[in-house]
C-alpha cells in the first residue's frame, strides 16, 4: 500500500509564507513534471516525516491535488534534523525512474567468526525500475562472506525488472581484518609535571629565607 499525503495548495510564496507554513506544523512543496504547471504545495510534516523513515518512495497525493507523484528529493537543515522543503514529480505507475534505494545487510557473515569485521561500504543503490515496482530497500545476504572477500554492487541480487546504474565493480561490503588495536592502544606517553614560570619551587624558597 502506497503512503498518502494530503495537500493543501500554497497561493503565497517567498521566504515569510514558507516560514509561516513551517511554524503552522506542515512543510512546503513542490509538484512538477509531465509537462504540467508546477504546484506549490504544503503538507502535513508528520506524514512527511513517517515517509522519509521508511524510505518510501512513491505517495498517492490526496486533498486538494490527486496525483500519484515520486518523492524525488528532500532538503534539510543545515544540521540534517529537519526537513525543510521537498521536492515532488508526477509519474505514472508504468514509466521507467531512477531512484536510490537503501542496502540492508542481513545476517552475519562467515568472516566474522575467522576474526574479520564487516564493512558496509554502499549504503544504497542507484537503480532504474518501473515508477510501480520501487523496492522499498535491497536485502543483502551476507552469510557467506568469508574474510578477505569483498560483495560488488554487480553481484548483488535485485528484485525482477530492477536495473543497477551503480558501477559494477564498486564494493557494498567486505569483511576486513580487525585492525590490529593498534592494537592494544599505544602506550600512554609519561605524564609530565609542566614547569610553572615565575613561581619558585621550595627549595628555592627556603634558600631565599635562609639568606
Amino acid at each position: 500500500m502506497r503512503a498518502v499525503l494530503n495537500t493543501v495548495i500554497r497561493t503565497e510564496i517567498g521566504s515569510n509564507a514558507v516560514k509561516r507554513v513551517r511554524k503552522a506544523g506542515r512543510i512546503p512543496a513542490v509538484l512538477y513534471g509531465h509537462g504540467k504547471q508546477n504546484v506549490n504545495l504544503s503538507l502535513v510534516a508528520e506524514e512527511i516525516n513517517s515517509l522519509v523513515r521508511h524510505h518510501s518512495k512513491l505517495v498517492d497525493l490526496r486533498g486538494e491535488v490527486s496525483e500519484t507523484a515520486l518523492l524525488r528529493d528532500v532538503h534539510w537543515n543545515v544540521y540534517g534534523t529537519d526537513v525543510l522543503h521537498v521536492d515532488l514529480t508526477r509519474v505514472n505507475l508504468e514509466e521507467r525512474v531512477h531512484v536510490v534505494v537503501p542496502v540492508e545487510l542481513r545476517g552475519t557473515a562467515a568472516g566474522v567468526h575467522e576474526g574479520g569485521v564487516v564493512e558496509s561500504i554502499l549504503h544504497e543503490l542507484e537503480v532504474e525500475c518501473a515508477a510501480g515496482s520501487i523496492p522499498e530497500r535491497i536485502e543483502i545476504r551476507i552469510h557467506d562472506l568469508s574474510l578477505g572477500q569483498a560483495l560488488r554492487a554487480g553481484s548483488v541480487v535485485l528484485p525482477e525488472g530492477v536495473r543497477l546504474l551503480n558501477d559494477p565493480d564498486a564494493i557494498v561490503v567486505h569483511c576486513v581484518t580487525r585492525a590490529a588495536e593498534e592494537e592494544e592502544e599505544a602506550p600512554a606517553a609519561e605524564s609530565v609535571e609542566p614547569e610553572v614560570i615565575g613561581r619558585k619551587g621550595k627549595a628555592e624558597e627556603d634558600e631565599g629565607e635562609e639568606a
